[in-house]
């Protein structure tokens, strides 16, 4: 379960980096429709970023403070006119949920490794979480359990009733909650086959 949960979420996750990524495409389209200087901008800092890397291949260190001396003219110039239409670098952004992975599920770190990242192991409780019946608490817990519905009628097999052994379960699981963050606690196992009233009655 916990692996289709995982594909599940890195699916979303992809999604939704495609909507951020479309999203922006139609934001530079409109943008630089009404201001034509931005996609030159930008068209040229692409052109400057590759010239670049091709300096640095040939470890030509003047040509390369040259092309960085244009770079930084021409950021400078982008956000000057941003600014100007009262809009900020970010907006030439992809909006992601979370700017922590960029909506990938893993931040990559200093030595190239990668981690999960806050966002999706929170979605993954919360999958997980909902898929279980955790998620009915305000109806289903102690307080409303009821011991009622349980003959009291002795049961000549184990020379008690249904009520007192259920009394008996209830009490045990009340304890199992009341001492979970003692490290002693053991754990709880219910079997049985089905129609033996394994699960919780109101």
């Amino acid at each position: 379960m916990a692996n289709e949960i995982l594909s599940s979420l890195l699916k979303e996750y992809e999604q939704k980096r495609l909507r951020a990524e479309l999203d922006l495409e139609k934001r530079k389209e409109e943008l630089y429709k009404n201001v034509p200087r931005l996609a030159q901008i930008e068209d040229k800092l692409s052109k400057y970023a590759i010239n670049t890397a091709k300096e640095m291949l040939k470890n030509n260190k003047n040509t390369i403070n040259e092309l960085n001396i244009y770079v930084e003219k021409l950021k400078k110039e982008k956000k000057n006119i941003l600014e100007s239409i009262k809009l900020d670098s970010s907006y030439l952004k992809p909006k992601y949920e979370c700017l922590d992975c960029n909506d990938t599920g893993y931040i990559v770190n200093e030595d190239f490794t990668t981690t999960m990242c806050h966002c999706l192991k929170q979605k993954i409780l919360d999958k997980s979480y909902n898929k279980s019946n955790i998620s009915n608490l305000d109806k289903e817990n102690f307080k409303t359990f009821n011991l009622n519905i349980f003959s009291e009628t002795i049961d000549e097999k184990n020379g008690m009733s249904p009520r007192d052994n259920m009394k008996y379960i209830y009490d045990k699981c009340k304890e199992f909650v009341d001492e979970f963050n003692n490290p002693n606690t053991k754990n709880l196992l219910f079997t049985g086959n089905i129609g033996l009233r394994k699960n919780f009655y109101v």
